[in-house]
């Protein structure tokens, strides 16, 4: 099954099954506001994004890509949320993009810095989308959580069915599926669930770019599982490059701690 709709499913579990729990907040749907809308698109591509970036490229540089997202965020939040960026702010942005540079250097290319397929162009869209995604989610407090995370759960579909003729795949129908095949997905539908909630309470209480940080710790558990999983393995340049990415993130983290 295509990443696009193994995300359309799986999400769409996540909304049947939110709805059993908490079926209550459906009432008053219609009178959310438009920047629910932004907001679920935005999500939407970011996850979808990522899903068909880790499926076809390589799961180390896919990541580190993704995880230049706590330098937008630095830089939205400087423009949109007015907050004010810190010398630590301006050395986290050097760093990451010296780090991106060593990281995507390719001789083949001439070496000029480029993602080099389209999974490491839809990573680096989604660490993007997943920046604008924090900055609306704080932005938005009007908005409850069940409503933020509702919105991520229908963009993600809609931007799936949207990606249908664009990727030249198809939604297969419900009954291709077998017993095992539909429990697999109920399980990643409720995972899905509570990493929405837990994701959109912790960026609505922390910085977005120290949240961001947060989740580094996932670069530690792809690059093992990658390498025993995957067999892939990382040159030295994108050791080297993924290292600066990873310290310009704390230093990211460490501009809002001084702004705090």
């Amino acid at each position: 099954m295509s990443g696009v709709a193994s995300s359309f499913y799986t999400y769409a579990l996540a909304i049947i099954f939110a709805s059993v729990l908490l079926g209550k907040h459906w009432r008053g749907a219609n009178k959310q506001p438009l920047s629910i809308v932004w907001l679920g698109v935005v999500a939407g591509w970011t996850n979808l994004s990522y899903v068909l970036a880790i499926i076809d490229g390589e799961v180390m540089r896919v990541m580190l890509l993704f995880y230049l997202s706590p330098i937008w965020t630095l830089i939205l939040a400087h423009f949109w949320l007015k907050e004010k960026t810190r010398l630590t702010g301006y050395i986290a942005i050097v760093a990451s993009l010296v780090g991106a540079f060593i990281m995507l250097y390719d001789a083949k290319f001439a070496g000029f810095p480029m993602p080099r397929n389209m999974p490491e162009w839809l990573a680096l869209s989604s660490g993007i989308g997943f920046s604008l995604t924090n900055v609306i989610t704080r932005k938005s407090s009007h908005l409850t959580l069940v409503a933020k995370s509702y919105a991520i759960w229908i963009g993600v579909m809609t931007v799936a069915l949207l990606f249908v003729p664009i990727m030249q795949t198809n939604i297969p129908s419900p009954t291709v599926f077998t017993l095992t095949e539909w429990a697999v997905m109920s399980l990643i539908a409720l995972l899905l669930i509570a990493a929405t909630f837990f994701v959109q309470y912790g960026v609505a209480k922390i910085e977005a770019t120290r949240a961001s940080v947060l989740f580094l710790f996932e670069l530690v558990v792809a690059a093992i599982a990658s390498y025993y999983l995957a067999h892939e393995t990382m040159e030295l340049n994108e050791w080297l490059g993924g290292s600066l990415i990873v310290i310009a993130a704390i230093f990211a983290a460490i501009q809002h701690q001084d702004a705090a």
